[in-house]
């Protein structure tokens, strides 16, 4: 019989213990151990279980799940003698940045407080030993959501010290979604504010901690080293493009067929293939999105869930906001063509308005493209990468996103088109501006301070229609146009 379909479940225990679907992934625990970095960060598009993976982390290795074995049992990880005494023998520290989307920097800022003040709640029976003495207690208690910048980037460190002292161990991080504020930073203009406080609780947390066994980070994006990992020069990063944990993230098609011959729909196999596999990871090619495959097992029906998870705000801005050469690209790319282009996987987010680089990096990390191939540029010393769009759930959401800006013109411009083949020069100049009225923005007066880039394109936008009320079609010329 088919297991039970649980749709967004997060929490490692509760889809083992409620017998949900789920794919055997704990060869991560064992891969992730013996690679022996000291601090891990892994970036992978949303919702490919990095959730998941690191609440089987804490499960697997946390001392508050010791004996707690039964939760493994059947798993892969659990079939050597030498992992089941590993497990539950660290004290671990689990942070999640999903939920901060916040408009401004200050509420940014003190959702970041509160969860760290969550974790010190969770240990407060250390006020209660011998263990601290009075003035870390005063420190202790003095964590709260409206505590200084340098109390809030020594906090974790501080805590680690704490916990190491009471287990007689290092402590092991988890911090999930690292890069959410950041991309709101970036969205709602607090990106500087936040890289600086976000700088120095890293630093403290990850590099300058001696209380540190070992951390993982994840995200969605690889942020460039000078923003925010100066100091981070401990850190292994791994990204979609690497080899380590290739197939540790996300569904292999191997696993996607098992899972369609369990619930009946080997079938579909063929339709599945062409809507959803695409995504690679290193040298792996054939990696499916979990949130698709297994919405659409639930539903038994081919859709975009995995694009429609999401507003896909950031991606939409980025391409209406960018330079005409990202836009005619995009035309290709909906045409199932391959871009080539260079470009450096770190997101460097303060430059995403001012070069095409930044963006295509940043839709190849969010999974909205995928490398068909790439090859270090050795003159360059930059990779070359050649890209198409990932599946067909995603040709089909930017094409929805498209149509979604333009759908209000389609009765304008069948109206323009009656006009034009009337050669009635007036009614076109009408409805182009009724053009404009519904699809130009504030974005395009961008946000460089010379103001080059909006000022060029209004003036092309006017002298285009100049042209048009000048041109061939009515016989007129320039100097004898009628307005």
């Amino acid at each position: 019989m088919a297991r039970a379909v649980g749709i967004g479940h997060q929490d490692f225990e509760t889809v083992q213990t409620e017998g949900y679907f789920y794919i055997d992934k704990t060869n991560f625990i064992r891969e992730w151990w013996e690679n022996g970095d000291s601090v891990t960060l892994i970036t992978r598009p949303r919702r490919f279980g990095k959730t998941l993976n690191m609440s089987m982390l804490e499960k697997f290795f946390s001392i508050d799940y010791a004996g707690r074995g039964e939760i493994f049992e059947g798993l892969s990880i659990w079939k050597e003698e030498k992992y089941r005494k590993l497990q539950g023998t660290y004290p671990v520290l689990f942070l999640s940045f999903a939920d901060i989307k916040e408009d401004s920097f200050k509420q940014a800022r003190k959702k970041i407080c509160r969860i760290i003040k969550e974790l010190y709640n969770k240990y407060d029976f250390l006020l209660e030993t011998d263990l601290l003495k009075e003035g870390e207690k005063k420190d202790f208690t003095q964590v709260s959501v409206d505590m200084e910048d340098s109390e809030a980037s020594y906090a974790l460190k501080a805590l680690s010290g704490y916990l190491s002292r009471y287990y007689g161990r290092k402590v092991i991080i988890l911090l999930d979604e690292y890069d959410t504020p950041m991309q709101e930073a970036y969205v709602n203009g607090y990106w500087k504010e936040l890289v600086s406080f976000t700088r120095n609780l890293f630093n403290s947390t990850f590099k300058t901690n001696p209380y540190l066994e070992r951390a993982v980070m994840t995200g969605i994006t690889r942020i460039s080293k000078e923003s925010v990992f100066s100091d981070l020069n401990n850190l292994k990063v791994v990204t979609t493009t690497s080899e380590k944990y290739a197939d540790c993230f996300g569904f292999t098609e191997e696993e996607v067929f098992a899972a369609l011959e369990e619930y009946g729909l080997s079938d579909r196999t063929e339709q599945v293939k062409e809507w959803y596999d695409g995504f690679s990871f290193g040298k792996r090619k054939d990696i499916y999105n979990p949130w698709s495959i297994i919405s659409f097992l639930d539903e038994r029906n081919v859709g975009t869930y995995w694009a429609n998870s999401s507003s896909n705000s950031l991606a939409g801005k980025l391409i209406r906001e960018g330079s005409p050469e990202i836009k005619m690209t995009m035309e290709r790319l909906l045409r199932g063509e391959t871009f080539h282009t260079t470009f450096d996987e770190q997101i460097v987010f303060n430059q995403l308005d001012q070069g095409d680089d930044a963006v295509w990096s940043l839709l190849l990390a969010s999974g909205y493209l995928k490398v068909e191939h790439y090859e270090l540029n050795t003159e360059r010393r930059r990779a070359e990468y050649a890209l198409k769009l990932t599946n067909m759930e995603v040709r089909m959401m930017f094409e929805q996103m498209i149509e979604g800006w333009f759908g209000g013109c389609r009765g304008i411009s069948n109206a323009f088109l009656q006009a034009l083949m009337a050669d009635d020069v007036k009614a076109m100049n009408t409805y182009m501006n009724k053009v404009a009225l519904q699809t130009f923005s504030y974005f395009d007066t961008g946000k460089n301070p010379s103001g080059e880039e909006p000022e060029r394109f209004y003036h092309g936008f006017a002298f285009c229609g100049k042209k048009v009320r000048i041109g061939s079609l009515s016989g007129a010329t320039e100097d004898g146009a009628e307005e």
